[in-house]
């Protein structure tokens, strides 16, 4: 689970992060990925929160909302991290096995050591939600928990011909819709009605409690189309085709046009929360859109400044992401938060400045955690 190496992405690359060759390394997944985590980082100490607030009848407070997930029907920016966080998880598996497969590993082999990294997911992610101030919790609501059954379900289908793969992200889709619509549970016989749908019935066989939020457990299954969809990609990266960004954009625009339709059309509402098919779809054409633009930026016009803010963050990602949701969320935020909201009080700060600089003060933190490991070569994966 510890290791010492000089790669962030699995990859026959020898040189350094920012100067080296592109064969065997996409800067923009690198970038990508930093992006994504040094987001939740910051939403991991309050920031958003603390900006929404003051900005309260100001123009900026829209900009602001876009940071926290739709109630229920709708889309909003913050909606599109976790399909982003499991859709870069997909691309990277690609360069993962085909690295595996270069090296002459059997299937069996690589099987062996995805369960292992899917049993590590699953066993983090329960972790995550388990202790609370008043004891043990089972849960299975967070994304480490979703992305170990996607990232099993991507592997399983890897090697299947790009259009066998597709059909079979049609047929998840349908599936979960056939789930919804057609299951009649009294009380849990409305498809997009949040504490009525079969994604909480379900959640009471599988935990005997329902999310009062309305997530639900059985988001893995459409959610995996994010997953293999960035698998699909990652090959197409390593496959040498022409036309890559090309190839994207034209998916992106299928994928946001198929989502948006059918919540225009009212037959299927973009729901993040339960992850309807028309929210799998659009958020995908959006992930999709994203590393086009990214590729394009990044690794074709070869524009490297200022990535490795980002990069060193998304280079220790299951680090950092256990570090604040775990150690963060019961610890560090409160004894940092208590040490410079002390100083600042001395100094007569105003109360919502002293929040947001407190907020900041853990990220850098958090930052310098991650830069210190870099330095060090020590990179936690499983």
């Amino acid at each position: 689970m510890l290791a010492k190496t000089k790669t962030a992405v699995p990859g026959p690359v020898k040189t350094d992060l920012l100067s080296g060759p592109l064969s065997g390394r996409l800067l923009s997944l690198d970038f990508m990925r930093g992006f994504i985590m040094v987001l939740l980082a910051l939403e991991s100490t309050g920031l958003y929160e603390h900006l929404f607030d003051a900005t309260k009848g100001r123009f900026l407070n829209g900009f602001f909302r876009q940071f926290f997930h739709h109630p229920w029907n709708g889309l909003r920016f913050w909606d599109l991290i976790q399909p982003g966080f499991m859709f870069m998880a997909g691309v990277a598996m690609a360069y993962s096995l085909h690295k595996q497969q270069q090296q002459g590993l059997a299937w069996s082999r690589s099987f062996q050591k995805i369960v292992k990294r899917c049993a590590w997911l699953f066993f983090w992610g329960v972790l995550d939600y388990a202790v609370r101030p008043a004891g043990l919790s089972f849960e299975l609501w967070d994304v480490l928990t979703q992305l170990a059954f996607t990232t099993l379900v991507a592997f399983l289908i890897f090697r299947w011909p790009a259009r066998a793969q597709v059909l079979f992200c049609v047929f998840l889709l349908v599936f979960t819709e056939g789930l919804y619509r057609l299951t009649r549970v009294p009380g849990f016989d409305q498809p997009f009605t949040d504490q009525h749908n079969f994604g909480n019935y379900m959640d009471l066989v599988l935990m005997n409690k329902i999310n009062r939020d309305g997530w639900v457990a059985i988001n893995c299954i459409p959610t995996a189309v994010h997953t293999i969809a960035g698998a699909l990609v990652g090959k197409l990266f390593l496959g040498g085709a022409k036309n890559k960004v090309r190839t994207m954009l034209f998916w992106a625009g299928v994928c946001l046009a198929g989502g948006y339709l059918l919540d225009i059309f009212q037959v299927t509402p973009i729901i993040k929360r339960i992850a309807t098919s028309s929210f799998t779809l659009a958020s995908l054409g959006w992930c999709l859109a994203a590393l086009a633009f990214c590729y394009w930026w990044i690794d074709l016009r070869r524009h490297r400044r200022h990535l490795k803010f980002w990069t060193i963050v998304g280079m220790n990602s299951l680090f950092i992401y256990l570090f604040f949701e775990i150690v963060g969320a019961r610890w560090f935020n409160g004894f940092v938060g208590a040490v410079t909201n002390g100083l600042m009080q001395l100094l007569a700060v105003p109360r919502t400045a002293m929040l947001i600089l407190t907020s900041l003060c853990i990220f850098a933190l958090e930052w310098g955690l991650c830069y210190f490991l870099y330095r060090k070569k020590i990179f936690f994966r499983l």
